[in-house]
């Protein structure tokens, strides 16, 4: 019996989050939590006994491709000159945190508060985007005046505006890449 619950459990669990990456890409991160169980097949109850926020809903949803973020920063520092390691990762940083509507707010929320879902995975990130900003500082690639936080404020913006733009994707690397080498000829 124990068993059968475990599976079904875990059954639950998945078609939740299946449910919600639909509703997240149709309607964002702010979709009744009501509607993603009603799609999954079941009740509030169950949905808030697997996801006891929205925001640790959120944080299921997007924790593969936050820990894929970290992943590839490694990979792009073995591989790649440090600024272009550097633009590298933070094109893939704006594409994951635009994803959904809502979410770069939920990102730029999390990065500092240590009491949100999502701050862990955000915290990841911030010490790769650290890693790979001070690289490129010492390389002479990258400002020595900015921070890894003000990076991550700056490409999650960058995020939000390219959602905004009916070719997001075009945009935000288009943006990512006038923040890069500036607005100043001087």
């Amino acid at each position: 019996m124990a068993e059968t619950r475990r599976a079904d459990g875990r059954r639950n669990y998945e078609l939740l989050l299946d449910a919600a990456r639909t509703a997240f890409a149709e309607y964002g991160t702010e979709v009744s939590l009501r509607d993603v169980a009603r799609r999954a097949g079941v009740g509030i109850g169950t949905l808030y006994r697997h996801f006891p926020t929205r925001e640790a809903l959120v944080e299921a949803i997007m924790r593969r491709g936050l820990d894929g973020l970290c992943v590839r920063a490694d990979e792009l520092m073995e591989s790649e000159p440090p600024g272009e390691a550097l633009n590298s990762w933070l094109v893939a940083f704006s594409a994951n945190s635009s994803r959904y509507a809502g979410l770069p707010g939920s990102i730029l929320a999390a990065i500092d508060d240590e009491t949100s879902e999502l701050h862990h995975s955000c915290h990841a990130m911030r010490t790769k985007a650290a890693q790979l900003l001070a690289r490129a500082q010492q390389a002479g690639e990258a400002r020595g005046d900015i921070t890894a936080g003000e990076l991550l404020l700056l490409a999650t913006g960058v995020a939000w505006a390219g959602q905004q733009t009916p070719n997001s994707a075009d945009m935000t690397v288009r943006l990512l890449g006038l923040v890069r080498t500036g607005i100043d000829r001087a």
